[in-house]
């Protein structure tokens, strides 16, 4: 039997494999028929019959073809997030609507005046496409962006306190996610932090105790992936802003998820915008872009002009600048909140945000009917379900969801949720107990014939179709 296996020249005279060679290149196709067929030698001496062998032998070119195609596929992939969080961290947070995605391909596609006064033909700033208009939808005086609210908070802390003592309360001291700890970004960018007040309970006097001659900056960090409940007592922003003024220092809030419209008309608690800290008299206001804005990745700052521009001037800002391709995005992002009318319907994260339980019923219901005509063996139903914003956003908050419950009968929730993930299209799906969720909310109705597509092809790998 070891004598059938063909030989690696003999493969590669094969008329797939010579389209493999110019498809994938020759020498990587030669890498992988050598590992097969050292495999396949390898299994056939260990089979205890002669049916495993000829088997091995029967899939040698199949698997070969599987391998070479794997192994030169793109690694960062679009997937379909089937898991009912809306701005999943993992999964890229914020998607971008079609308008975001024309200025992303006009950005990459070719040249751009990205640093060019057109009018002028000279040089210019590629701050000059985007600080407009975030100040026409914030209301604040000067803008500057860099490439995400860590780069942000820290840059607006080097520019304006370095050296200096950051007066911030205990309960303030949090940890973002991915390590991201406002002490230790603190001490990154030069400055000293000077905590105030008790874990649950800080009041205005607790910061005023603690200025001193060297005290640089209040900076406050909303709590947007966490709560505090129960006895528990904070500064407004106002109360920081008249002690700032009083003592002569800046008022810094870091917003994190960065909201411009009002959630409350979808039935979600309060959220604090940028509009609303800009009113009230912060000095700065940072927040991110790629959140609950449902912009490109990026770290906002907005506030009093006198402080923009020194931040502006930093040496760190040309290392946290945005690229050609942020920049572009950005702009448009905020062109569609100019437009109040549309831009519910035009930033997906707010779309979704905003669908109704009879919508995501039917979407579930439909690929509900696809599968059971093609003879699904299982237990599959609708059901109601919840969904959350995630992202470090809107902690403790549930949005009304409909899920698609799939139970495979030949194999566990865990197996057909792994084989979902290895489609072509690869499924995100949450696994709970032994059934399969597809939550309806993050699935965009033209992904809905996709994922029909994918659930079937899973299905029938599993044999249960």
């Amino acid at each position: 039997m070891l004598r059938r296996i063909p030989g690696v020249d003999t493969l590669l005279q094969e008329p797939d494999t010579v389209t493999l060679c110019l498809q994938y290149g020759r020498q990587s196709v030669i890498a992988v028929i050598r590992e097969e067929v050292k495999r396949v030698r390898k299994e056939i001496l260990n089979c205890k019959n002669r049916e495993e062998g000829e088997t091995l032998l029967m899939e040698l070119r199949h698997q070969i073809h599987i391998r070479i195609e794997k192994e030169n596929r793109a690694s960062f992939r679009r997937v379909i997030n089937a898991t009912g969080i809306l701005l999943h961290t993992n999964l890229g947070r914020a998607p971008l609507g079609r308008r975001q995605m024309e200025a992303a391909y006009q950005a990459m596609a070719g040249y751009g005046n990205l640093e060019y006064e057109l009018e002028e033909g000279k040089r210019g700033k590629r701050q000059n496409h985007y600080q407009k208009l975030i100040c026409q939808v914030t209301g604040a005086e000067a803008s500057v962006a860099v490439n995400n609210n860590a780069a942000a908070v820290t840059l607006i802390l080097s520019a304006l306190a370095r050296n200096r003592e950051v007066i911030i309360s205990r309960g303030e001291l949090v940890e973002i996610g991915g390590h991201f700890r406002i002490p230790e970004v603190m001490e990154e960018s030069g400055s000293v932090l000077r905590e105030a007040g008790c874990t649950n309970r800080t009041r205005i006097d607790d910061y005023r105790k603690a200025v001193t001659e060297n005290t640089g900056a209040f900076l406050k960090v909303h709590t947007s992936n966490y709560k505090i409940i129960g006895f528990t007592e904070s500064p407004s922003v106002e109360e920081l802003v008249e002690a700032g003024k009083e003592y002569h220092v800046p008022v810094i809030v870091d917003l994190g998820s960065g909201v411009l419209v009002n959630l409350e008309k979808l039935g979600l608690s309060h959220e604090p915008t940028v509009q609303e800290m800009l009113k009230k008299g912060a000095d700065i206001v940072c927040f991110s872009g790629d959140k609950l804005l449902g912009g490109p990745q990026a770290g906002i700052i907005t506030g009093k002009k006198k402080y923009i521009e020194i931040i502006e001037n930093h040496p760190m800002m040309r290392a946290l600048r945005l690229d050609k391709c942020t920049t572009a995005v950005l702009e448009a992002t905020f062109r569609e909140y100019l437009k109040e009318e549309t831009v519910w319907e035009n930033i997906p994260v707010l779309n979704m945000l905003r669908r109704q339980t009879e919508e995501l019923k039917s979407q579930a219901e439909e690929i509900k009917a696809a599968l059971l005509k093609d003879g699904f063996e299982g237990k599959i139903q609708v059901r109601e379900d919840i969904a959350m914003v995630g992202g470090g956003s809107l902690p403790g908050e549930t949005l009304s969801d409909v899920s698609l419950s799939v139970k495979p009968e030949k194999e566990s929730a865990g197996a057909f949720a792994a084989r979902l993930r290895q489609q072509k299209n690869p499924v995100i799906s949450q696994v709970k107990k032994e059934e399969v969720l597809l939550h309806m909310r993050t699935i965009f109705s033209e992904e809905k014939e996709m994922l029909i597509e994918m659930l079937k092809e899973a299905l029938l790998s599993g044999g249960c179709l």
